[in-house]
């Protein structure tokens, strides 16, 4: 456990350096299944894969995340996070504490159920093909957010984008010109329901969503062709 915790730690240093020269926001390579696993399993999955809580992680400090993660999912406790770490105890309280009220206080922002999602998932997929605006308006919270990953090999937006008018814009110009000839289904990423783009019979996006259940109030855009497993060509 010391040593895969320091590869892991190591790990996470160098990618904080490599998404410094990364293009656009970066979202975490996805993980795609074209059916959604058993409802028992599928719930596992969304609360430790999914793109909204593995994108929360990223925002913390290597160590952070570090110290976080073994207590709260191999249950360590502290005097051996402490020994895993190179620091001490009191240490590892304050950092597991401040780690911990950051995640749950976003969690509970994103709290609701797999059939919620979906069902708004439907309804955005069906109002983006009509592309209706106006209709898009009601679907998003005042201030949620489009992170979307183009990595430098796809158009995407350059930087998070902000505020339900923009984002309303943004999905019908979508609509318009990228997915006018592309097929939205609902299937699942990283353990939860997701709306997968296809375009000519290949995979051309995927969209996540964090919602409360009525709002949408963040997506999460993943066209980078090398996380979709795809060639630049696609």
């Amino acid at each position: 456990m010391t040593t895969a915790s320091r590869l892991c730690i190591d790990r996470l240093r160098v990618r904080q350096r490599e998404r410094e020269l990364y293009s656009g926001p970066w979202l975490p390579e996805p993980w795609l299944d074209r059916e959604p696993p058993p409802a028992d399993r599928q719930a596992e999955l969304a609360d430790d894969l999914s793109l909204a809580f593995l994108a929360l992680l990223e925002r913390l400090a290597p160590e952070e995340r570090a110290a976080f993660l073994l207590r709260e999912v191999f249950e360590c406790d502290y005097a051996r996070i402490a020994a895993l770490l190179g620091r001490s105890e009191a240490a590892c309280r304050q950092v597991v504490h401040r780690a911990s009220e950051r995640v749950r206080r976003e969690r509970q922002r994103f709290q609701t159920t797999d059939t919620a999602r979906r069902q708004l998932l439907e309804r955005f997929a069906a109002v983006v093909t009509a592309c209706d605006e106006n209709e898009l308006l009601t679907l998003f919270a005042p201030d949620a957010t489009w992170t979307a990953d183009g990595g430098g090999k796809k158009a995407a937006a350059n930087r998070v984008l902000r505020g339900r008018r923009v984002l309303a814009r943004l999905a019908a110009g979508l609509a318009r010109k990228n997915w006018r000839d592309a097929t939205l289904h609902i299937g699942s990423l990283n353990g939860e329901s997701a709306v997968l783009i296809e375009r000519g019979g290949s995979l051309h996006s995927t969209l996540a969503i964090a919602t409360d259940g009525i709002s949408i109030l963040a997506v999460y855009s993943i066209v980078n062709p090398d996380k979709l497993g795809l060639s630049t060509a696609d």
